[in-house]
């Protein structure tokens, strides 16, 4: 059986049906797909997505059927794949250094998050309970439980790991009365931050969360551990356990993977997350061995397919259509990257874990948050 076939075998059970009439069936456009698909893996599929070569209408669902039956294990064994693993065995892909091009290719691109996020520029899961209806509450339910996690109280100094655009640091800041500082390795989200918060007391920090000296009473850290690659995470506690008080709380939200990997797909490598590498529960428990003790666990993962929806609902709404093929392909990037995302947490492959770490357990014992 040639690659072809195996293929379209494998899509059946899925109930894949090539330029069938479903929604989530893909529509072949250009017959090159193929053989890119067969070099290059997901890799080539993302990026024959980028160039107009496929299409799906339902392109979530399309990811989540493919990824419910393994189908991606079948193409990605590429020779770039297997170097990108080499890579990240030999070497420390998340050095300070390198940390910089975290900034410089993803998250200079304020207009494309200013068009797909909420209100507040929140770049991590929301949480969607009961009575929550659009991005805007998700996002500020989140950013309260967090808040309630930690035990927040008026006057009690927050450090946020991998700030963003200062969100969490904005409400701690008005809703609880906190005063917090922040790291990000990007200029673009800090001169953000500064500028849309200089009323409340929080600080923007331009530095990579190994060069921080500061102290608080809690650490929280949202959507920033994705980028702290497995070589690094214990230097990534002992980072936050020598800043929190001896009697605060941390407070991890992160999306974590079903087994230990060194690399990440490598579209989202190449396009998104250069360096970027999802935790896997083993990797965390090592990493915080003698460090913090574990007070709650809370996995939010499917939270985050309806959150890449409506991002997507709303880059849709507010991204003026290209008239230029650079303008194309960066709108196809940014949909792909919103809708296959979206695709792997519906396939339940990817999950949100929420963790509540102490430096050495709560005498009182804990009170659940949720």
């Amino acid at each position: 059986m040639d690659q072809k076939s195996r293929i379209l075998s494998l899509l059946e059970p899925a109930g894949i049906t090539l330029n069938g009439p479903n929604p989530w069936d893909p529509q072949i456009r250009d017959e090159r797909f193929w053989n890119r698909l067969f070099a290059q893996g997901s890799l080539g599929l993302g990026e024959a997505y980028m160039d107009g070569w496929w299409d799906a209408e339902d392109l979530a669902e399309f990811i989540n059927r493919v990824l419910r039956v393994n189908l991606d294990q079948a193409v990605n064994l590429t020779p770039g794949f297997l170097w990108q693993v080499l890579q990240a065995s030999i070497l420390n892909m998340q050095t300070v250094a390198r940390s910089r091009r975290v900034a410089k290719l993803h998250y200079s691109e304020t207009d494309a998050y200013r068009a797909s996020l909420d209100a507040r520029m929140t770049g991590s899961c929301g949480y969607w309970p009961e009575g929550v209806s659009n991005v805007d509450e998700a996002q500020e339910a989140k950013l309260d439980l967090v808040c309630r996690k930690i035990g927040l109280k008026p006057g009690q100094r927050v450090w946020d790991i991998g700030c963003g655009w200062g969100a969490f640091m904005g409400f701690a800041a008005e809703r609880y009365g906190a005063e917090c500082v922040g790291v990000t390795v990007s200029p673009d989200q800090a001169a953000y931050g500064r500028e849309r918060y200089k009323h409340l007391p929080v600080e923007f920090q331009v530095k990579d969360y190994r060069e921080f000296d500061g102290k608080a009473d809690h650490v929280v850290s949202m959507g920033m551990f994705e980028h702290v690659g497995y070589k690094n995470y214990r230097t990534y506690f002992e980072a936050a356990r020598r800043a929190i008080s001896d009697d605060g709380l941390f407070m991890l939200h992160t999306i974590g993977a079903q087994k230990t990997t060194k690399t990440i797909e490598p579209w989202l490598e190449k396009y998104i997350f250069p360096g970027g590498v999802i935790p896997s529960m083993a990797q965390i428990g090592q990493a915080i061995d003698g460090l913090f003790t574990v007070v709650d666990v809370h996995n939010i993962g499917p939270h985050y397919d309806r959150t890449l929806m409506a991002w997507h609902e709303n880059f849709e709404a507010r991204w003026p259509r290209p008239n230029t093929p650079e303008g194309e392909r960066f709108y196809r990037m940014w949909k792909y990257y919103l809708l296959s995302c979206a695709g792997g947490f519906r396939a339940r492959i990817l999950q949100v874990w929420q963790f509540v770490f102490s430096t050495g357990g709560v005498p009182e014992g804990y009170r659940t948050a949720r």
